[in-house]
């Protein structure tokens, strides 16, 4: 299919390809979370070597993922993990406050038991912006379960631009059509979900929100995805991660991209994300 564009490449693999895609419930931290879990060898008797697990952002869901992990579980014989943490999408609704630690709690709380749950221990991690924090922290915790870490947009400490971008987020959110796109997604658990990540955020005491610390556990490989145009968070974060992981591990700064380089970018981004994955599975990681 050389010469073929990802698009077209993902639409004759699936009409080759014999894959299941199903939803369920699942529960993590006395919380119930919804889930999607994409086979794409299905029928297949042989064990994979490792799971996909996508890990969406601070404001995402399932379906803000679109068919990415489709495709690139496809493109990888791998299959593929995605849900929806508590307060998101179809998951149970925010109850409590959140605090400064939500990230940690949902890194070695939360995911620890939807692994469990899902019976996978053996995994690649996929986060984008939050997602790719709860990843970097998981791995430096939990490193006989992650085989390498793919992050998109991850924030390892609080920038000014972080901040500036929040704040237009907030404005958008209460005089354009935002809050309506976001319901479309999160239904019931919109407002909440919004406050509870604009708040948190923009609290004072949060400004010195740093997981750094957790750099040099990680001992898996690392790929660092970020957009040059990223409204969040500026190379620097990058620059942070590559330099203190343990691990192997590679940086790639996108042009023209901005916070969402799986769509924004999205043909660069599954070249590149399958070349790093086809590494971890043909060299076991190491």
């Amino acid at each position: 299919m050389k010469g073929l564009s990802v698009r077209r490449q993902f639409s004759i693999m699936t009409e080759r390809r014999n894959y299941s895609h199903r939803s369920f419930y699942l529960y993590a931290d006395n919380h119930r979370l919804f889930a999607q879990f994409i086979d794409p060898a299905f029928g297949d008797s042989e064990k994979p070597p490792s799971t996909l697990i996508f890990l969406h952002e601070g404001l995402g869901s399932i379906a803000q993922w679109g068919d990415f992990p489709v495709c690139l579980s496809i493109m990888t014989g791998l299959p593929a993990l995605v849900y929806e943490r508590w307060g998101y999408g179809n998951s149970d609704a925010l109850n409590i406050p959140r605090t400064a630690r939500y990230l940690h709690d949902e890194a070695l709380i939360s995911l620890p038991d939807v692994l469990e749950q899902a019976n996978i221990n053996d995994a690649i991690l996929i986060g984008h912006s939050d997602g790719g924090s709860i990843a970097l922290i998981f791995a430096a915790s939990h490193r006989d379960r992650v085989r390498g870490v793919i992050t998109e947009a991850a924030h390892v400490f609080v920038e000014d631009v972080t901040i500036n971008g929040i704040r237009q987020a907030v404005d958008l959110f209460y005089t354009t059509d935002l809050r309506d796109r976001l319901y479309k997604y999160h239904k019931g658990n919109t407002d909440s979900l919004f406050r509870a990540w604009a708040d948190t955020w923009l609290a004072p005491s949060f400004r010195n929100w740093n997981i750094e610390e957790y750099l040099s556990q990680i001992t898996c490989p690392v790929l660092a995805i970020q957009g040059e145009k990223d409204e969040y968070g500026t190379h620097a974060q990058i620059k942070s991660i590559v330099r203190q992981v343990a691990g192997p591990a590679e940086g790639l700064m996108i042009p023209n991209c901005g916070h969402v380089p799986h769509h924004q970018a999205r043909e660069r981004v599954l070249n590149e994300m399958g070349r790093f994955i086809r590494f971890l599975v043909h060299s076991n990681g190491n």
